[in-house]
């Protein structure tokens, strides 16, 4: 195993899978799978408008938070294929 520390850049994108989808009057909550890690995110605020299905790949960027890029917490961004921003987390 190695013991490489990876630095991530608010430019980075990582492909996830869409598990679930709550829909509400305005917004829907997404809850994306990186298919690697198998680290999940949710997202309460995604715009009701935008069709976004079980199965379906969206992506990640991370924005790291702090002196220490490599711990800490994160600013988690959800982009669609076209890289439209449609909404984000903090991850503690």
């Amino acid at each position: 195993m190695s013991n490489e520390v990876f630095t991530i850049v608010e430019s980075d994108r990582f492909d996830c899978v869409v598990i679930n989808v709550i829909e509400t009057l305005q917004y829907k909550g997404v809850t994306i799978e990186e298919p690697y890690s198998k680290g999940r995110v949710y997202f309460g605020k995604v715009p009701g408008d935008i069709d976004i299905k079980v199965g379906d790949i969206l992506y990640i960027g991370a924005k790291p938070l702090g002196e220490d890029p490599t711990k800490g917490s994160m600013e988690v961004h959800l982009y669609d294929k076209d890289d439209n921003k449609l909404a984000w987390t903090l991850i503690y």
